[in-house]
């Protein structure tokens, strides 16, 4: 006999605004070297302008660096996708490398924690945790919720599901398809809010 079947939650996106005054945030943090904000902002507008997971972004190294127009990405499964990088994203990515305070070896992780090891994972969510604090933003907007927010603001502008799932590297469409739920939601709530009869 099998049990009842969980039900798959939709992903929660930020806004667009919301997704841009995270990306925004590190620069007027008061307690961050200039570098630190330089990087902390990369990385965020890395994870929303790429549509990459925390690993992906954090597996970049100084020879990805500067980031070219595609990058290659090895996701989950040993998939490999190819990414389009945007000028906005380079150029945040670019300004933490001229401030970063250590010397960066091709082969070394391109993203730096304060004392020069890798930045990891439990930082990125550490730092959107308290940029969301600041910002009055939901519990659910986490690193990866900007992967989410990618997917959905790129479906909500015209682009098919097929290229949304090449893009985030899923293997089967039947994941990127939780992204047209959530954007016909959004659509709904639109609607609702809008139409003078509704």
């Amino acid at each position: 006999m099998k049990g009842p079947r969980a039900r798959s939650s939709l992903p929660r996106p930020v806004s667009e605004d919301q997704a841009r005054g995270l990306m925004a945030e590190p620069e007027t943090d008061t307690d961050l070297q200039p570098w630190e904000a330089a990087r902390d902002k990369a990385v965020l507008t890395l994870l929303y302008g790429c549509g990459l997971r925390i690993s992906e972004g954090l597996s970049l190294t100084r020879a990805d660096a500067p980031l070219p127009e595609t990058l290659r990405i090895t996701g989950k499964g040993g998939k490999t996708r190819l990414v389009p990088v945007l000028p906005a994203v380079r150029e945040a990515v670019n300004a933490y490398v001229a401030a970063a305070p250590f010397p960066l070896s091709p082969d070394e992780p391109l993203f730096r924690a304060r004392r020069g090891g890798a930045l990891s994972p439990r930082h990125v969510q550490a730092t959107v945790q308290r940029l969301r604090g600041r910002l009055g933003l939901p519990a659910s907007a986490t690193p990866h919720a900007l992967r989410h927010s990618f997917a959905t603001h790129l479906l909500g502008a015209g682009a098919d599901l097929r290229s949304i799932q090449e893009l985030l590297g899923h293997a089967s469409l039947s994941t990127t398809q939780k992204y047209a739920a959530v954007n016909a939601d959004h659509l709904m709530g639109a609607y609702a809010r809008a139409h003078p009869r509704a």
